[in-house]
């Protein structure tokens, strides 16, 4: 699952990842990702999570997940522009398997780390 509110960033990683095999779920802010996940059908092997976005931010977001028994064990990798320790600091604290700054990876960059924490099939 990716739940990113810039669609042309949501674009590039849809279509990086349906390239390299994966069936990609999108959402286009937090809201919408948790109504989709509300859904018993909806089991991401992992989601990619932006932090700024309107409605629910990604941290609230990463919360919600960590809190449900269904969910929690979902690695989430925050995928975001905001590079403070705190931040940072924060979003591990919450849960998240990793944090990574757009500006510092490239598609297949991020790839490489999605691949990191997924079954080896």
């Amino acid at each position: 699952m990716i739940v990113e509110d810039d669609s042309f960033v949501m674009d590039i990683y849809q279509t990086k990842l349906s390239l390299e095999g994966f069936e990609v779920v999108g959402a286009n802010d937090g809201k919408e990702a948790l109504k989709k996940l509300e859904d018993p059908q909806c089991n991401p092997d992992l989601i990619l999570l932006d932090i700024l976005m309107p409605y629910v931010d990604g941290m609230e977001v990463l919360k919600k997940i960590k809190e449900q028994d269904r969910l929690k064990s979902i690695p989430v990798i925050l995928l975001t522009n905001l590079s403070q320790k705190e931040e940072v600091a924060q979003g591990l604290g919450l849960g998240a398997s990793d944090y990574l700054i757009k500006s510092h990876f490239t598609p297949s960059g991020v790839l490489e780390k999605i691949k990191m924490y997924l079954p080896k099939k």
